[in-house]
């Protein structure tokens, strides 16, 4: 994540030239999916944890429920 910031930034000063500033975008891009493939295996470790003892999965979305409190009360 550091490195993608760091290629943003760069490229958001807008000094690079053309050639260099496509191989900045090409390798954030490569780090984008490296990313969101990290984030999907994230996703699924956390579903597999969710397994009730009947075998049935419940799925808490992220940023949603407090899990201490699955009731909302």
């Amino acid at each position: 994540m550091q490195e993608l910031e760091r290629l943003v930034a760069t490229l958001e000063k807008g000094e690079l030239p053309l050639e260099e500033a496509l191989q900045a975008f090409e390798q954030g891009m490569q780090l984008v999916k490296f990313c969101s493939h990290k984030l999907e295996e994230a996703q699924k470790k956390v579903t597999l944890l969710m397994e009730q003892s009947d075998g049935s999965h419940t799925e808490i979305p992220f940023g949603g429920e407090d899990i201490d409190d699955p009731g909302g009360v």
